[in-house]
């Protein structure tokens, strides 16, 4: 399929439109989990308070939180706050959002960055928790034991503020406290602190007289407004991508349908030996369509699944990164998985394209050859080499979807049961305070896209060998070099043209035969002359007439048309000059007049009518109702032999060439249309060089030249009457046919 890579080069734009956005997709895909862990630790859990930084504070709170704040820290906190009484500028606004502020003054946030407030989190979370620890023990005794200050509150005596007691003690015992809450705090990590420190500042926002549910719904409204947003942006990139690769997949699939069209017509007869028809045709449709989805696929999925997968591990880590394992040994496992199931395939996916052959042949043999089938009562036969192909298909179908079928519930066993574990796990982690409720959740959203990306890569490795396999067919076409190519060098013919043709010592042998099927033939065809060919079947009549036109390369010798050698001028030069008429004839869907114009679009009304007389075509189709209109057939099933022979005899007559080349095309003419073709054509073609091969002694009788061939070589040359007395091979023949009266 690689060999086939240079072909995107017209699509390598709209690729990276799709990566780009896919890249968009799968970051707006990734932060949705962590919005969700947001809501679920701030807005839920934290009641909206997403910092330790308390927009505004009581100054009595805020002095006791300073007794548990280095003197370093201390500036930067104030250095933070801006002191509001009722003589402040902004006591009216400020006094409707913190009415507490009418009974005393209050710190107020200054709008300071989000890098300050970084910094000032730990240290006002850690105040904040020691201070409502304080305050709570002050209020039940029983909790005092759990606060280890240094000193035992219980035995503080009632009525005594403890935090004006605190503020008096002497630095170096203030010091030696301080020391000892950070030590107790080191182990929870400030992210722990920060959420341990939102009770405290919902309840300093309830003593400023705050509504604490009107600040939880606008967080969580706009948290989930923006997780709106991105799933709307998701989305967006994911339509244009199915555009962006559609287009591309589509594109590429015409291109390489014309391009694999091109060859084949440039193809010469020794390449057309190697591949069937029934393969041609498969490669030019299944095998591209094959290719079509998989580019479909990769551009939509394999791109898009390695982004969320390393950036599902990396952002699953930075929420537990105690966890990782879970996510490692749940990939090992689903990769193990997708390599046996793929080991196990492949050799099936690589027979599926053969097999799709071999059904195309006999599905195109059996309805080709409906006729015959029903002469010989061979239905049962035919039916059961069907059943055969169409079974060999279906059971290797099978194979590999019942191998494939396997794969999705054990990749959703997996899934679930690194669910369960992650849950399990997170649970104890969230007992321990080692992390969040709505991190563990997170973990497990990304863990869940993780392992959905490795579902999407298995459902590609699922396509991908049998694409494999089609590109290789493909570019095993496009690949292939004809072996007869126009000259780079190329000569003209001589004007005007003539049509003498020469063979001088021409030896032909097919590719890989171990002998010539022709030796040393040499004969002059004269224009004004009709040159025939007559052998037993296999001598080489026809292979004769296929070197003419370059069909097949000459192996020894020359070919020379008016002096020239055909291998030295273009071949759409040496064809226009011949009408030639295969020994199998073939018509193609259409009309009649349509068939006719196959040789010469510009062709009038009347020269296609004169063509038709010639041929003996005309009484026949002015026997139609529809006359030249009349719908033909794929390749003319709806005409007898006859018809269609005058026909095709007819199409090259319009061509009005100088060569004329038929090949056996009067076998199917009664003897009576035989003889009057023959005379219409040697009136109206007198100057055109005639070669015409034959099985008849009565079609070529009065031949000015009459070639007969046994076994690849010449045998015998002359008129009729020379060959009669001089050829042994000939008047064989001919007595074959014919009486000794009728040959006189």
């Amino acid at each position: 399929m690689l060999r086939l890579a240079k072909y995107l080069k017209p699509y390598l734009l709209l690729i990276l439109i799709s990566v780009a956005l896919l890249f968009v997709q799968a970051n707006a895909d990734l932060a949705l989990p962590d919005y969700m862990s947001n809501i679920v630790n701030y807005g839920i859990q934290q009641g909206g308070v997403v910092d330790a930084v308390p927009l505004a504070i009581r100054q009595s709170e805020m002095n006791r939180l300073l007794a548990f704040i280095s003197a370093d820290n201390q500036k930067a906190v104030l250095a933070g706050y801006t002191l509001v009484d009722k003589n402040s500028v902004n006591y009216t606004t400020d006094v409707k959002q913190y009415p507490i502020l009418a009974a005393e003054p209050i710190y107020v946030l200054k709008n300071i960055d989000k890098a300050a407030i970084s910094k000032l989190n730990p240290v006002m979370a850690k105040a904040l928790v020691v201070v409502s620890g304080i305050e709570q023990a002050i209020k039940d005794p029983a909790k005092a034991k759990v606060m280890d200050l240094g000193f035992d509150l219980s035995k503080v005596p009632a009525g005594m503020d403890v935090f004006a007691m605190l503020q008096k003690l002497p630095p170096s015992t203030l010091a030696r406290m301080a020391d000892s809450i950070d030590q107790k705090f080191a182990a929870l990590g400030d992210k722990m602190i920060v959420q341990m420190a939102a009770g405290a500042v919902k309840t300093e926002y309830v003593a400023l007289g705050m509504n604490i549910g009107d600040l939880q719904t606008a967080y969580i409204m706009r948290i989930g407004g923006l997780m709106l947003l991105l799933t709307l942006l998701s989305g967006a990139c994911m339509i244009a991508v199915g555009f962006l690769s559609a287009r591309t997949a589509a594109g590429l699939a015409r291109d390489l349908r014309r391009n694999v069209f091109e060859r084949v017509e440039n193809f010469s007869s020794t390449e057309f030996d190697k591949f069937s028809t029934a393969s041609l045709i498969t490669r030019s449709t299944n095998d591209v369509t094959q290719i079509q989805m998989v580019i479909l696929m990769v551009m939509r999925m394999v791109i898009y699944a390695p982004i969320i997968a390393v950036g599902g591990v990396i952002r699953a880590i930075g929420h537990s990164a105690n966890m990782w394992w879970i996510i490692a040994l749940a990939v090992v496992v689903i990769l193990g998985l997708i390599m046996t199931v793929f080991s196990i395939a492949l050799p099936r996916f690589k027979a599926i394209q053969n097999l799709i052959d071999r059904l195309n042949l006999v599905i195109r043999e059996n309805l080709s050859g409906m006729l015959v089938i029903r002469a010989f009562n061979m239905q049962q036969f035919e039916e059961n080499r069907f059943d055969t192909a169409n079974k060999d298909l279906t059971s290797t179908m099978l194979f590999i979807n019942r191998v494939m079928v396997v794969m999705m519930p054990l990749m959703m066993l997996v899934m679930n049961v690194v669910m369960v574990t992650i849950i399990w796990v997170g649970a104890h982690q969230v007992a321990d305070s080692a992390i969040q409720v709505g991190d563990m959740m997170a973990f497990m959203q990304y863990a869940m896209q993780i392992l959905f990306s490795f579902l999407m890569l298995s459902m590609m490795f699922i396509m991908l060998p049998r694409a494999f396999v089609s590109g290789d067919r493909i570019a095993a076409v496009l690949e292939t070099e004809p072996l007869i190519k126009d000259p780079q060098s190329p000569k003209l013919f001589p004007e005007p043209f003539k049509g003498t043709i020469e063979f001088h010592e021409v030896s032909f042998r097919y590719p890989a035969a171990e002998e010539d099927v022709l030796h040393s033939v040499s004969f002059t065809a004269r224009p004004g002359q009709t040159t025939a060919f007559i052998g037993t079947t296999g001598s080489g009549k026809s292979t004769i007439v296929s070197l003419i036109p370059r069909f097949y390369e000459v192996s020894e010798g020359a070919i020379t048309v008016d002096g020239i050698d055909v291998r030295e001028v273009p071949q759409h030069e040496l064809r226009d000059r011949i009408g030639f008429v295969p020994q199998k004839s073939n018509l193609f869907s259409g009309t009649i007049e349509s068939n006719l114009r196959y040789a010469d679009e510009n062709a009038s009304d009347d020269e296609l009518k004169l063509a038709a007389d010639i041929a003996q075509a005309g009484e026949f189709i002015d026997s139609k109702p529809e006359g030249m209109q009349t719908e033909i057939a794929q390749g003319g099933m709806n005409v007898s032999g006859g018809q269609k022979q005058r026909l095709a005899i007819a199409r090259a007559l319009v061509k009005k060439a100088p060569i004329y080349i038929f090949d056996d095309s009067f076998s199917a003419l009664d003897y009576k249309t035989d003889a009057a073709l023959r005379k219409a054509l040697k009136k109206h073609t007198g100057l055109s060089t005639l070669l015409i091969v034959t099985q008849r002694i009565a079609t070529i009788k009065n031949a000015e030249q009459i070639i007969v061939l046994d076994e690849g070589r010449v045998v015998g040359k002359g008129t009729h009457h020379e060959l009669m007395k001089d050829c042994e091979v000939y008047r064989g023949i001919a007595l074959s046919q014919l009486s000794k009266e009728e040959l006189a």
